[in-house]
């Protein structure tokens, strides 16, 4: 059956007539959307600025409004987002297809499309009001019942081409109860009803008969819309059960009259109701036989069999009514939704040409780009025209170079040797070869340097670190390998591979742009009127879809090859043979520092040669600091004797000791000053025979500058243990005591060592060491300086000079003033550097716990840890970790010890990972085993000798603890 014989025959019965004052009323319109021939939405001409009003609403709301979830209202209005134009619009649901989908109504215009409720979203109150379009039916007008498909869409087209944005009169006639319009329309002098009936996509109106008009005038016209989408119903469908049998006015004559004139109005079968047929009814006089009372029963039977098969019949027709109404409510949505597809395709082929060339041009501008950017990086000509620069301007080590590094080895020997010479004949000879081997190298040196002069080292080492950082900011830091030539070849290889592919796609990319750019120009006269050539529309205008399809795939094609990503295996390519290039400026650059180092140390050589060829340094300062200290500490000894003498007198004058005393001070402060300066003395040649002259020692040894160097320049021979006033310290050592005395109004201590032959030059190097390294850091490093380390002359002793800090020893403290424990705990000198040791609960006056223990100990880690830098702490004083660079164990542990201690133990901290030495076999160290033993033969000797000299130790003297 076809689609449209479900189109009703007539509307007259379905129309009702608005007030009188509407009636014949006219309004221009502008046509806006065709649903069939003779029904179209159309919008009043003197709402467009309501229309303008609505679309500036729209785009400042619904951007930003909630998109619809739940039930949807069909009464309400929504946002919808129209799919073609990407523009928000009023629109009603018609129906939800899905949880996702939605079929709605632009309201404004008419059309209808299937949204996401994505694209649906709620709008306001002020924008809730009537819609702008109205929907109009064609007076007189219906669709032919037997109308096909094709036909029903031309005369749909034909109608839009009338009607589709023009101003159009409308004559109003009736309106339905939805608000469809029906009207006579009207555009110039042309009946648009008229020309679409002359086309013969619909057809007048028939008039229907009096009977089905009065049924249909008492119903609701929305369901007679219902009906004309639903199959023929036959009239007995919907007739009363009212019986079509009548009495006859006089007396039974013994048989009843049937009502025929309504037995056609009643269907195929007629009711008989039992009520109307009892016994009683009829007249049982003598002309009724028994039998036709019978007959009659039988007949009443029958009547009630019929009723029953009717009201099954019934039953079942509801049911397919119920099914024709729901496939013609489908078909309509299917209908609906073919039409907007329709619609959208025609409105897209209406700008297919212009779609297809902006996304062209666009592909075309984005290649430009490619083409000046990415080429140099996508096809390595990077790393091409790195490599030619390495190869060009490879820099290469000047051949003075290692003419002048032979003869500084040399030179470098000779002095090894003289160092290490210890007869004074054989030093000559060697003295005298090194000045030989040291003028050789001087001019070896000015060779070397004119040389580099003229190299532009300076420049060449910009450009190759600009070439390296370039590099590294396209390709990041470069993986460690071998070098290889294999790599740079293969390199090569792929590049030319990648270089001829891309030419290729480069050139067809070309060959059609310049292809479409010739039809561009020749189109240009195909349309121009001013030239007389002739050229047919085949010759120009036919091959543009080829010649477009070519080049979007040319286009498309190198895109593609420019903006893909590299496989793993170009990438491992690409990668190599960067690190490779970076290996190679690296290793030149590595010879341009190590030729301006030489250069430099070759100009320090020459600049202080010059002063110092064929000449030997000058000791005489030295020895005449010496014999003043002689002099000096031979006065002082006198003076001590003196004040001895003058003490142990028993007529002694007090002020003469005290002026002796004052002397005996201004003599011991000369002597110190005398030594500061013979140590300066001992600095400068000491410098000497580092750089230059390695003989000193050997051409002078009764200077024992030998002794000085060996000492890290901590001993002096000119200092005596009995040319100091020296008081003991018993508080400050346990077994012996120490001695201090003032010297330049400095209080210094002397800790003593018992030495011997063999013990006295690893005394020496010791505390030489120790020196060394806090001359390193100094007060950075947290050590006690040393002043002077000193021997005796009539003991076997070593002395260390030390400067004394008031009460920095804890034992002396805590004898002076004992403290308990809880005073240990909270006591204000519980710091370290600016750190303090305790914790928060004790500071607020809570009683000392393990945990307060594990925070002073955290404390302590974290500043041995860090040393001297800068602690930052928060609002409680507890110091913060994260500031400082440290392993993770360590930092792990500091957590636990400041900021988590009631989950740590004693136990757990001695076990942390941090103080656990690496797991694996230990290989024996032999140099470890006999220092070990050396000190334990030294340990046994020095006991030995604190037994030996335990009678024989003076007031003053001690050793150390």
């Amino acid at each position: 059956m076809s689609l449209f014989k479900l189109i009703p025959t007539c509307f007259s019965g379905i129309v009702q007539m608005e007030e009188d004052k509407h009636y014949n009323k006219v309004e221009d319109v502008v046509g806006s959307h065709v649903e069939d021939a003779v029904t179209f939405w159309a919008q009043s001409i003197s709402r467009n600025k309501d229309i303008m009003k609505i679309g500036c609403s729209l785009s400042e709301v619904c951007p930003h409004a909630n998109s619809v979830f739940g039930n949807l209202d069909p009464k309400k209005i929504y946002g919808g987002l129209f799919s073609e134009d990407k523009c928000w619009y009023r629109c009603k649901v018609l129906k939800i297809i899905s949880d996702e989908k939605c079929l709605v109504r632009y309201i404004d215009y008419g059309n209808t499309e299937i949204l996401n409720r994505s694209d649906i979203v709620e709008i306001p109150l002020d924008l809730q009001f009537s819609s702008v379009a109205k929907k109009y039916r064609l007076w007189g007008l219906q669709i032919p019942s037997g109308q096909e498909v094709t036909q029903f869409d031309q005369g749909r087209t034909f109608l839009g081409s009338l009607i589709f944005e023009k101003e159009i009169k409308m004559r109003t006639k009736a309106t339905y109860q939805d608000g469809t319009v029906i009207a006579q329309a009207e555009y110039g002098s042309v009946d648009i009803g008229e020309e679409v009936a002359k086309k013969g996509f619909a057809e007048k109106c028939k008039l229907p008969s009096s009977t089905n008009a009065c049924e249909e005038k008492k119903s609701d016209p929305g369901q007679l819309v219902l009906k004309n989408l639903k199959s023929p119903i036959p009239s007995w469908g919907h007739r009363s059960n009212q019986s079509a049998f009548t009495r006859p006015k006089g007396r039974l004559s013994g048989r009843m009259t049937l009502d025929l004139k309504n037995e056609n109005d009643a269907g195929n079968h007629v009711t008989f109701p039992k009520e109307n047929l009892a016994v009683g009814d009829f007249n049982l006089g003598s002309n009724v036989s028994l039998a036709k009372i019978k007959q009659d029963q039988k007949l009443i039977e029958e009547n009630e069999r019929l009723k029953t098969e009717k009201e099954v019949l019934l039953e079942s027709y509801k049911a397919l009514e119920s099914k024709v109404e729901q496939t013609a409510q489908e078909l309509q949505q299917e209908k609906a939704t073919t039409m907007d597809l329709t619609k959208h395709l025609e409105s897209t082929l209406k700008t297919r040409v212009g779609t297809r060339m902006e996304n062209l041009a666009a592909k075309v501008e984005i290649l430009k780009e490619i083409r000046r950017v990415n080429i140099n990086v996508r096809f390595g000509n990077d790393l091409s025209d790195a490599m030619q620069v390495l190869e060009e301007e490879s820099f290469t080590i000047p051949a003075s170079l290692t003419e002048l590094e032979r003869i500084w080895a040399e030179y470098s020997l000779a002095q090894e040797n003289i160092q290490t010479c210890q007869n004074v004949d054989e030093g000559s000879i060697l003295i005298a070869k090194r000045n030989e081997v040291q003028q050789k190298l001087n001019m070896a040196i000015e060779v070397f340097i004119l040389e580099v002069d003229e190299l532009p080292l300076n420049k060449r080492l910009k450009t190759l670190q600009d070439l390296s950082t370039s590099l590294e900011a396209v390709y990041g830091p470069a993986k460690e390998g071998t070098k290889s030539e294999e790599i740079l070849k293969k390199f090569y290889d792929w590049k030319c591979d990648k270089r001829e592919e891309f030419t290729s796609v480069r050139s067809e990319t070309e060959v059609s742009l310049q292809r479409l750019v010739a039809w561009f120009q020749n189109t240009v006269k195909a349309f121009d009127l001013s030239v007389e050539e002739t050229r047919t529309s085949k010759d120009t205008i036919n091959n543009v879809d080829e010649i477009l399809e070519k080049t979007e795939s040319s286009v498309c094609k190198e895109l593609e090859i420019s903006l893909i990503e590299h496989g793993d295996a170009d990438k491992e390519i690409i990668l190599n043979t960067y690190s490779q290039i970076l290996q190679k400026i690296h290793s030149e650059e590595r010879l341009i520092a190590t030729v301006q180092s030489k250069y430099k140390d070759s100009i320090e050589f020459k600049k202080q040669i010059i002063e110092c060829l064929n000449k030997s340094p000058n000791v005489d300062h030295l020895l005449s600091i010496k014999k003043t200290l002689k002099n000096l500490k031979a006065r002082l000894r006198w003076k001590l004797v003196e004040k001895n003498n003058l003490e142990e007198s028993d007529d002694h004058d007090g002020s003469e000791i005290e002026k002796i005393k004052q002397e005996i001070t201004q003599l011991r402060n000369s002597v110190f000053h005398e030594i500061y300066r013979e140590q300066e003395e001992y600095e400068k040649l000491n410098c000497l025979v580092q750089k230059w002259f390695p003989e000193l020692p050997l051409l002078y040894p009764e200077i024992g500058l030998l002794k000085y160097m060996n000492s890290g320049g901590l001993l002096t021979m000119s200092l005596e243990r009995d040319l100091l006033d020296a008081e003991p310290m018993k508080e400050l050592s346990s077994k012996r005591p120490l001695v201090c005395s003032e010297v330049n109004g400095q209080i210094i201590l002397l800790k003593g060592y018992s030495v011997d032959v063999d013990t006295e030059a690893r005394v020496i190097q010791r505390a030489a060491a120790y020196h060394r390294a806090w001359r390193e850091a100094k007060e950075e490093s947290g050590l006690l300086p040393l002043i002077f380390l000193f021997l005796c002359k009539s003991d076997p002793m070593a002395y260390l000079m030390v400067p004394y800090y008031a009460r920095a020893n804890l034992s002396a403290v805590q004898a002076s003033v004992p403290l308990t424990s809880e005073s240990q705990r909270t006591s204000v000198n519980m710091m370290v550097g600016d750190l303090s040791l305790i914790s928060p609960e004790l500071k607020m006056g809570k009683p000392a716990s393990p945990s307060s223990d594990l925070y002073a100990y955290g404390c302590l880690l974290l500043w041995l840890s860090v040393q001297n830098q800068k602690f930052e702490t928060n609002e409680d004083g507890i110091p913060k970790v994260d500031q400082f660079r440290l392993g993770d164990n360590v930092k792990s542990l500091l957590y636990s010890l400041i900021y988590c201690r009631s989950s740590m133990t004693a136990e757990q901290v001695l076990n942390a990972e941090c103080f656990l030495v690496p797991k694996g076999k230990s290989t024996p160290n032999p140099e470890k085993d006999t220092e070990y033993t050396q000190y334990k033969e030294k340990e046994e000797l020095k006991m030995e000798n604190l037994d030996q000299y335990k009678e024989k130790t003076r007031n003053g003297e001690a050793s150390f603890d």
